[in-house]
């Protein structure tokens, strides 16, 4: 009694009597929506692997993988976590570093230039010069313990490492590099090498990288140009976020105007939302100038005026300036793809450079003109007041584009979140037979994950209608075209519009007749 799955068996050519049993699969497969959350942030740090993203939830997690945060352009700490103030919480963060980064050593028990053994940081950067550690007398008799330390890691204990001479100073780097058991693996914090001379007897002491020769983070010659890095294997800065399914994508504090296309067109490639911004203290003539020159006119980027943001960075403790770029990430993370950035609350601005130094008195600081001006060019900008009251907020929730039919924010995030989910499960049709059936489940497929997302209040429409329509039959996929192997489903959706302009006119004045109607439950209109 064979039982097997549908497809895998030629029912037309049985021989031997029995019950066949097939298991057919379902008929109309299930779509689920991709991540719309996942921020993409390129940066400098003291800490971490350069040039591979690391996935990042919290700002703890951030100290652990990068280190803490930095009072310095291009530090991808600060748009980590004032996008976190937001409410986001799922992160792809890329290192990137000027070529001079160099990791902080320490040499073991050296007299003059000779030790048995040398400590290197896992990784480079100033944070490093923070590793601590002690070497002391095992659990057993006989043996030694290795303690490793640095700040927001568990310590790392090596314990029981036996041996006397050369053999010693091998054990220790061996449990270091190696690891002890599955409960101690290899260090997450330094690699350990023998030095020169390896007769030299262990004794208990403590030791400090501050003492060694320190790492350097490899900043101080970081420019846009690096942010954008290369898109050759091994890809590094923003091609490294190439295929890790983030929906929204940020090169920290890249101002250079001369990179915004390119960040545009590797948004455009990559299904990603890029928020790009202008330069510090940027004026609105030049601003709307410099858009105009570089030809930025792309659904695919979000730009954000040069009004960077006073914010408080507790880390270092000290008020400071900052772009506008994690705020506006952070918020868009936080919301539905059908949503806009206008109008929503942003948390943690204390201020701007065009209202003035924080504390000062609020001033409206832009006019219908200033922002007509901006807006127009494709310039969005973080104000307050907002048209919901005196908060905070992203004032238009464009992108580049001068095409009013996708100049929204909405329109940016629904695309890429559609065109990615069909393009991760709709190829399971590829290699299928054409024919009915297939056009069938094609079909019921789409429409499903279209109706869940009308289900999910992601799409709609004013009317009675339904806002979508999926054709794959033979209409559209004639014998000349499915003889070559081509299967088409047109899919039409349409997305709801974002109330931008509220009209209420108001009819008032003692001549005014005002006429009521009864309706049928006995309520005055």
């Amino acid at each position: 009694m064979p039982i097997v799955t549908q497809g895998s068996l030629n029912t037309t050519a049985l021989v031997v009597p029995d019950l066949y049993v097939q298991i057919v699969p379902p008929q109309t497969l299930v779509l689920n929506g991709v991540p719309t959350d996942i921020i993409g942030v390129v940066g400098t740090a003291t800490w971490g692997p350069v040039n591979q993203p690391a996935i990042i939830g919290t700002m703890s997690d951030y100290v652990a993988a990068f280190g803490p945060l930095q009072p310095r352009k291009y530090d991808m700490g600060t748009q980590v976590a004032t996008a976190i103030q937001q409410g986001a919480q799922n992160f792809r963060c890329v290192r990137v570093t000027d070529g001079t980064d160099t990791a902080a050593v320490l040499g073991l028990f050296y007299t003059g230039t000779n030790g048995p053994l040398v400590l290197t940081a896992l990784y480079s950067g100033s944070f490093g010069n923070q590793i601590a550690g002690s070497i002391m007398p095992g659990s057993q008799a006989g043996t030694w313990q290795i303690t490793l330390s640095l700040p927001g890691f568990t310590p790392e204990v090596f314990n029981n490492i036996g041996g006397t001479g050369a053999a010693f100073w091998q054990n220790v780097v061996n449990a270091i590099n190696l690891g002890q058991s599955n409960m101690r693996g290899p260090s997450q914090i330094v690699t350990a090498s023998l030095g020169n001379t390896l007769t030299i007897a262990p004794t208990a002491e403590t030791f400090a990288f501050s003492y060694g020769t320190p790492g350097s983070d490899g900043a101080s010659n970081v420019t846009a140009a690096t942010l954008i890095g290369q898109n050759l294997t091994p890809r590094a800065g923003m091609y490294a976020l190439s295929g890790q399914g983030c929906s929204i994508a940020l090169l920290a504090d890249a101002d250079n105007s001369t990179q915004w296309t390119t960040q545009a067109a590797f948004g455009l490639s990559e299904g990603i939302y890029m928020i790009l911004t202008g330069p510090q203290g940027d004026t609105i003539s030049d601003a709307v100038a410099t858009i105009q020159s570089v030809g930025l006119d792309s659904y695919a980027a979000k730009m954000m005026f040069g009004d960077w943001i006073w914010w408080n960075d507790q880390t270092n403790n000290q008020t400071r300036l900052v772009s506008p770029q994690g705020f506006t990430a952070g918020r868009l993370a936080n919301l539905s793809p059908a949503q806009s950035s206008l109008n929503k609350p942003l948390y943690g601005v204390i201020g701007s450079q065009r209202s003035g130094a924080p504390g000062a008195p609020l001033a409206n600081t832009y006019s219908t003109a200033d922002l007509q001006a901006l807006i127009s060019a494709g310039i969005d900008v973080i104000a307050n007041p907002q048209p919901g009251g005196a908060y905070w907020g992203v004032r238009a929730g464009h992108n580049t584009s001068s095409n009013p039919a996708n100049d929204g924010d909405n329109y940016t995030r629904l695309t890429n979140y559609i065109a990615a989910t069909l393009a991760s499960g709709m190829g399971q049709f590829v290699g299928e037979p054409i024919n009915a059936a297939l056009f069938s489940q094609i079909r019921a497929t789409l429409l499903a994950f279209l109706q869940a997302m009308l289900g999910q209040g992601m799409l709609g429409a004013t009317g009675s209608g339904t806002p979508f329509q999926v054709v794959c039959d033979t209409s559209n996929n004639p014998a000349s075209r499915t003889a070559l192997g081509y299967v088409q489903a047109d899919v039409q959706v349409q997305y709801m519009a974002i109330n931008e302009k509220f009209i209420v006119n108001v009819d008032g004045g003692q001549t005014v007749t005002v006429q009521h109607q009864t309706l049928p439950t006995g309520q005055i209109s």
